[in-house]
């Protein structure tokens, strides 16, 4: 997998044979397919905060759902309860959701699946995505997970980008992924997609491990940046960054607090540090300045 540390190619600047979304006739749309689920593929509930994030930033409205009864055990992924504005008990069922937005003053839809990895059927499930994909016209598919992994919190979150997909991997500047071992329902669907002709990327967040609870909102706001730079669409997470910024705060007054955490984090400091030290460029520079110029742009009226 190819890291970026949320100092990638910034929209707008990248050459076109180097973007994700490939330029199509005027008057016609594309849309890309989100996807995230809570659980093995969702350390610190990065992932799924994120597309929640965005769902809601886009006004996305629900257009299909999964039948939960064929795929989850309750046993294992249980129902809950909650109280309605009017005071009434509703059971809440685990299922899959897929919404609907479109990406403001662009010609980009974007179709969020959320949900909780399955108990059962992951081929019948990924299958039953798919359906639902070719109905609604997917052009592409960005698979969204995080994990827990030795990274310190006081540094930019890493985010990993990988595709099976030769062109894509060749256009995008990508790395093949030499990962082996076990996948959750994300890999799964990464290779049913990329079988079924769709191009796809997997994006995963680095969460650290030692902080591991949700919300994890810097992790989060880290694979929005890098969604924000493969669809080309600048994102507004003003409120977002500010609750990384306090997270961030938070977690360092623990570390002072236990001696042995705050050394592990000097250590992980450190190591990254020296790991990241050739990447301290002016180019590196130059790009998150015309980052914050594009957003400027876009805030003016």
């Amino acid at each position: 997998m190819n890291s970026f540390d949320g100092d990638t190619n910034e929209p707008g600047t990248a050459p076109e044979t180097e973007q994700l979304l490939q330029p199509v006739p005027e008057g016609q749309r594309i849309t890309v397919m989100l996807a995230a689920f809570e659980g093995w593929n969702d350390a610190g509930e990065a992932a799924s905060d994120a597309l929640r994030y965005l769902n809601k930033l886009w006004g996305g409205k629900k257009v299909a759902s999964i039948d939960a009864d064929e795929y989850y055990d309750f046993q294992f992924t249980r129902p809950t309860v909650r109280r309605t504005a009017s005071g009434e008990r509703k059971i809440k069922w685990p299922s899959t959701r897929i919404y609907k937005a479109s990406a403001p003053d662009t010609n980009v839809d974007v179709i969020f699946i959320q949900g909780t990895e399955p108990s059962y059927k992951w081929r019948a499930y990924t299958a039953e995505l798919l359906v639902h994909a070719e109905a609604l016209h997917v052009d592409y598919v960005v698979l969204v997970g995080a994990l827990l992994a030795d990274v310190p919190h006081s540094r930019p979150i890493p985010v990993s980008t990988s595709t099976d997909d030769s062109v894509l991997r060749e256009r995008l500047n990508l790395e093949a992924s030499q990962y082996e071992g076990p996948v959750g329902i994300v890999g799964v669907l990464s290779e049913v997609s990329l079988l079924a002709g769709i191009p796809t990327v997997s994006l995963w967040a680095a969460v650290p491990h030692y902080v591991a609870q949700a919300p994890s909102p810097k992790a989060q706001l880290a694979l929005l940046h890098r969604i924000e730079e493969l669809l080309q669409v600048p994102l507004d997470t003003h409120e977002l960054a500010e609750e990384a910024e306090a997270w961030e705060r938070g977690v360092n007054e623990l570390a002072t607090e236990d001696p042995e955490i705050a050394a592990y984090v000097r250590q992980l400091e450190e190591a990254k540090d020296t790991a990241d030290l050739p990447e301290a460029s002016g180019e590196s520079i130059a790009r998150e300045f015309e980052r914050y110029l594009k957003r400027r742009g876009k805030d003016k009226p």
